[in-house]
């Protein structure tokens, strides 16, 4: 189901739990909603449409896909300043990320996966990412 997202920044600063097999209907409302704002969004966070879980939802490529309880484990080494907007803010910020990311997570079906993303899509997840730890931008 299409969710609204949140604006709340009080909300949006708290810390998200873990996830489990039980929020797999968050995982279908990420999905859902992130098809519904393609044309301005290419990442979610559960917080955004107001579940304190983590688990984000992110365009890859041509394809939507989930990460549920995402860590990043390795990093490139020296960051990069840039600027990013988010759906639940108004205007952009200058934030620092990296260039590439390997990423540990659980895809829809809670198999384990271990990915390295590069460049944008690095960017997007690193995003939302910071929205588990309450970071806005």
């Amino acid at each position: 189901m299409v969710k609204e997202i949140i604006k709340d920044t009080e909300f949006l600063s708290q810390s998200s739990v873990p996830a489990t097999k039980d929020d797999m209907q968050v995982v279908r409302d990420l999905l859902d909603t992130l098809e519904a704002n393609s044309e301005r969004c290419v990442g979610l966070a559960a917080n955004m449409i107001g579940v304190s879980k983590t688990i984000l939802a992110a365009t890859i490529g041509d394809k939507n896909i989930v990460m549920i309880n995402p860590k990043i484990v390795d990093h490139s080494k020296e960051p990069y300043e840039t600027e990013e907007a988010c759906l639940s803010l108004s205007g952009t910020r200058s934030v620092k990320r990296y260039q590439v990311i390997t990423v540990e997570y659980c895809d829809k079906k809670f198999k384990r996966r271990k990915q390295i993303f590069r460049d944008f899509e690095a960017e997007i997840i690193q995003h939302e990412i910071d929205h588990f730890s309450g970071i806005l931008i």
